[in-house]
């Protein structure tokens, strides 16, 4: 027993001091792997074949592809079409260039799936066009960081993937995918509410409209990739393509798609695209391999059975379980990268929450990405806060402050989606029954 206790103090806490003192997350969960191993006697090689085995998994194909697809399309051009379509479908009211950003959020979160790459693409375009229109620079960063979020439910998005792996492969990539359309077009319903009441009440200007002709030009050219999506979702939801093939498909098609029909960039652009692509990859993929070693140990360990069992002696009550189960997520959240958190939490969660509390693995992946996608808008260590507040020249302070309204807002969708089965299991249902 005092071996056991020993080897999760020295994972836990090894793992802990060096986040504090700012070490790479992925050299801190492979750093207090090897100490565990060391003082528990497992062979090192156990531990190499977990970093191997961790990325070694056709599902995870598709990462790489829909990372690729992305970049190919927010450097072609995709992103400042999507722009001008929100545009003309709300821009004329008032405070219209704030809905278009959470608009346009939507749309490019169905092509690319990260939150980040939407505030690099859509925010470095709209932050600074809002602040020369006259909004307030806080409010600017508040409205792109948190729509981005929505970019990580609609699918396709890499973290479904890398939750289906981490649920021990038993749960369905396409079925996660419809699952998260839902709670995802919903958070950006809801974060126009605090922006429409603000946008009202600082006076923000609307945009001027657009004629029939010149709405019909920009709803063409947003089109093909718009279709993106119809791709991706079409192939998976109909069976013809798995979400691997379909990842795959999307990369083909925005390559032709940006180099030949849009053809704003220069196809020697594609190398500068592909070293992109490659680094984000990098840093997935060994994030990957080193929370799958600390995983390993964690189920040596035995943690995840000692965590059901103190969540259980604390209530019985699923509502207060899932309470607090939510807190840990947006606590943890706030302190670690989503990938790592999703290898790392979804053992230790999935007995308590699917087992003994019985929430459907779709309704439970989409609620922990939910939760985690918060935690990318929140300091000390939000990604999609950081890279706002640095295109919005703020400090993390003042954009916090102005996000506070729409914290509430994604709290509110994060319920619905805890405790409204149908909001992530009527489409799965409907069209994957």
């Amino acid at each position: 027993m005092m071996n056991t206790s020993m080897g999760i103090l020295i994972l836990i806490g090894t793992f802990v001091g060096l986040l504090i003192i700012k070490f790479p997350i992925t050299f801190s969960l492979f750093i207090s792997s090897v100490f565990t191993a060391m003082y528990l006697h497992l062979p090192m090689m156990s531990i190499v074949q977990r970093l191997v085995s961790g990325v070694n998994s056709f599902s995870l194909l598709a990462i790489p592809f829909f990372i690729l697809s992305g970049e190919i399309m927010s450097q072609g051009g995709i992103s400042r079409r999507l722009v001008a379509f929100a545009n003309a479908l709300i821009g004329r009211v008032r405070g219209g260039l704030a809905q278009v950003n959470i608009l346009a959020s939507m749309f490019f979160g169905g092509i690319s799936g990260s939150a980040v790459a939407d505030v690099s693409s859509i925010g470095a375009m709209l932050i600074p066009m809002m602040v020369d229109d006259g909004y307030d620079a806080d409010f600017a960063v508040a409205v792109t960081v948190t729509s981005a979020c929505e970019g990580v439910l609609i699918p396709p998005s890499h973290n479904m993937i890398i939750f289906a792996m981490a649920a021990g492969g038993g749960v369905s990539v396409g079925k996660l995918f419809l699952g998260g359309f839902f709670p995802g077009v919903g958070l950006g319903l809801l974060l126009m509410i605090p922006t429409a009441i603000l946008a009202y009440k600082r006076g923000y200007p609307k945009e001027k409209g657009n004629g029939w002709r010149k709405t019909l030009k920009i709803a063409r050219d947003a089109f093909f990739g718009l279709f993106t999506i119809l791709i991706i979702m079409g192939g998976v939801v109909s069976g013809v393509f798995t979400a691997t093939e379909s990842a795959a498909v999307a990369a083909v098609y925005a390559f032709i798609i940006t180099f030949f029909v849009y053809r704003e960039i220069p196809l020697k652009q594609m190398g500068p695209i592909l070293r992109n692509s490659l680094r984000t990859l990098a840093m997935v993929m060994s994030l990957i391999a080193a929370a799958s070693s600390f995983g390993y140990l964690m189920a040596f360990l035995r943690i995840p059975q000692a965590v059901t069992n103190g969540l259980l002696a604390i209530s019985d009550n699923r509502v207060v379980l899932l309470l607090l189960i939510n807190l840990m997520l947006l606590v943890l959240g706030t302190i670690m990268d989503m990938a790592p958190l999703i290898i790392i939490t979804t053992p230790i969660l999935y007995p308590v929450v699917v087992t003994h509390l019985g929430m459907d693995p779709i309704q439970f992946g989409v609620m922990m990405i939910l939760n985690l996608a918060i935690g990318l808008t929140t300091p000390p260590v939000g990604s999609a806060l950081f890279v706002g507040c640095s295109i919005g020249k703020i400090s993390i302070e003042s954009a916090t402050k102005a996000i506070l309204p729409f914290y509430i807002m994604m709290v509110v969708d994060l319920m619905l989606v805890t405790f409204v089965p149908a909001m992530t299991m009527f489409l799965p249902g409907a069209m994957m029954a």
